[in-house]
């Protein structure tokens, strides 16, 4: 009989250990899932913010045209 019980009490032990470790995971996960959206909102600014460096290669390319013409210009006048 007494095997039965230290086997119960270590069970409970054990659920009780598991318990103990999961609850402040299961806590953290819920402080996270409140902050979501203020995350979620703040990345969708950082989005419409940052869209027009897509255009910035055609700026590049613009500018890299432009000085290399400048750059003809100057060796024709010879500069």
């Amino acid at each position: 009989m007494s095997g039965w019980v230290l086997g119960i009490v270590i069970g409970l032990v054990v659920v009780v250990a598991v318990a103990a470790l999961v609850t402040p995971i299961i806590l953290l996960a819920r402080r996270i899932a409140g902050q979501a959206p203020r995350i979620n909102a703040a990345l969708m600014k950082a989005e419409v913010n940052t869209a027009p460096l897509g255009a910035l290669t055609t700026t590049i390319d613009h500018a890299e045209t432009i000085v290399a013409g400048l750059a003809r210009g100057r060796a024709r006048l010879g500069g």
